[in-house]
């Protein structure tokens, strides 16, 4: 089986494991205890050392993954936020005011998306959907991909994927061009939508009735013991890279489609070889409103197919979903969770094991336990650009020095895992001076219930299912609405922003 455990933190602090602005808050409210002291004010001087210790807990002690300054700030935050009314979401097409169908009306991080149809390609003449997020300054494009998964392959074909999926982020690098990489996949209980239709096709009224009522009993128990999967592929172009490259092509929209599409091409030879995905489809406009319009609303599915299925017999009939519909009639953030029309959704983030993770180790994450519960989460790499690059693994060895010699020098012991970290550093170093690209990848799981189901109890499975794969969970309070677009909707939106 094959193991990946090179990471490293993405910094590491020089001056006994303290960060600059760290290092600085400590040794600014340390002055005035100094002061105190020189001029023999032994009680101010009592009194401001108690301060001294409440800054310095606050400032380096993590809580939950943030600094308590960190959870201060973010708190305030979502606080106003919510007297402002920011939280709180109203699709136009629920209060009567949709106007442009076409324009899309979504909650959140997603707001400023616009989705632009790409000039006809391939032989098919297919109108691929560019995604450009107007806030996060950057255009995207998504693929639905199909991949056999890990299940049955041995420790040879493992090590071969892993090594496409290297080559794949080595390309996205050399491109100069995509700043994200984006694999994301949900999973729900299978709702036969496809078979029924099937069935009201093909079946008769000929033959023994006995026949038809074992057929359908196996179609009920099978259903509701299968799973689908959704795996989508998106990367991300910030705007202040592509402009460069449209101008050459022709400039404006046409000039950046065209760029978009030759990234496709590029990244799509990778995925079809190295990564051994069966089929890679890019989302037209329309597709891609039907997977945002299933991702806000999973039970929606199952009438998207139906209604494809009378179209393909009455012409007439709309199977499309507007953009005005695509999201969600309301949406409402709360701390510990994200509601959305009659779901409720709950995030979380996964912490790398030190022992390493295994490649198809999340596959317990996607294991639904629950009648109408879905599962997601995206993989997101965040790629680096070459010459960024060596100036950060330049500065975390460099940093990993002074903290070495700072303990060697102040005769501390140094813990195991700081001379790990080190370890990782200078192997990293070593890595890029011989080719290799750095990116920093994260993923981010969430469970969608029914309201019906209580937020906090579908949260504890997530975090038991992460657990289960051998990570630990962090539950991504205050921002799960950013969190669940991230790993659920497949437009490009992550936790870095995609301006890297």
């Amino acid at each position: 089986m094959t193991i990946y455990s090179d990471y490293s933190r993405a910094r590491i602090g020089w001056f006994f494991g303290l960060s600059g602005w760290q290092l600085g808050a400590v040794a600014l409210t340390i002055l005035p205890v100094f002061l105190a002291v020189s001029r023999q004010w032994w009680a101010s001087a009592g009194m401001l050392l108690v301060v001294w210790a409440v800054v310095t807990v606050v400032t380096v002690v993590p809580v939950g993954g943030r600094s308590a300054t960190g959870w201060l700030i973010a708190a305030v935050k979502f606080a106003f936020g919510g007297l402002a009314g920011w939280t709180r979401f109203r699709s136009k097409a629920a209060t009567g005011r949709a106007i442009d169908l076409g324009a899309p009306d979504l909650p959140g991080a997603l707001e400023s998306i616009e989705v632009i149809e790409g000039q006809p390609a391939g032989a098919t003449y297919k109108r691929i959907a560019l995604i450009q997020n107007h806030g996060a300054r950057t255009w995207a494009m998504t693929a639905s991909i199909v991949h056999p998964g890990l299940g049955l392959t041995e420790a040879d074909e493992r090590q071969r994927l892993g090594t496409g999926l290297s080559e794949l982020l080595d390309v996205a690098v050399r491109t100069e061009l995509v700043s994200e990489v984006i694999l994301l996949v949900r999973t729900v209980p299978e709702d036969g939508a496809e078979r029924a239709e099937w069935v009201r096709r093909h079946r008769t009224t000929e033959g023994p009735q006995v026949a038809r009522q074992i057929n359908d009993d196996l179609q009920r128990s099978l259903t509701s013991a299968a799973v689908r999967t959704e795996a989508f592929f998106t990367f991300v172009v910030p705007e202040g890279r592509l402009a460069k490259v449209a101008k050459e092509a022709g400039g404006g929209r046409n000039g950046r489609a065209r760029a978009l599409y030759g990234i496709s091409t590029e990244l799509e030879g990778h995925l079809r070889g190295g990564m051994g995905v069966d089929t890679v489809d890019w989302l037209t406009s329309p597709e891609l409103a039907a997977a945002c319009r299933t991702g806000f609303a999973p039970a929606d599915r199952a009438s998207i197919i139906e209604a494809l299925g009378a179209r393909d017999s009455d012409p007439a009939v709309n199977a499309e979903i507007p953009w005005a519909m695509a999201g969600p009639s309301g949406a409402d953030v709360a701390p510990r969770h994200y509601s959305h029309d009659a779901w409720n959704s709950v995030s979380a983030t996964l912490k790398l094991p030190v022992k390493g993770a295994a490649m198809g180790a999340l596959a317990p994450v996607l294991s639904t336990r629950e009648e109408g519960e879905r599962r997601s989460f995206a993989v997101v790499y965040p790629v680096v650009p070459a010459a960024r690059a060596g100036r950060q693994s330049g500065t975390a060895e460099w940093s990993a020095d002074i903290g070495e010699e700072l303990r060697a020098k102040a005769k501390m012991k140094q813990r195991t895992r700081s001379r790990d970290e080190a370890e990782m550093v200078r192997r990293l170093e070593e890595k890029m001076a011989r080719g290799n690209s750095l990116a920093q990848p994260y993923a981010v799981a969430t469970v969608t219930v029914p309201k019906t189901v209580r937020a906090a109890e579908a949260g504890r499975r997530l975090d038991a299912a992460i657990r289960r794969a051998g990570f630990a969970p962090l539950r991504l309070d205050l921002s799960h609405d950013v969190a669940f677009a991230a790993s659920t909707i497949p437009m490009g939106i992550s936790l870095t922003g995609g301006k890297r």
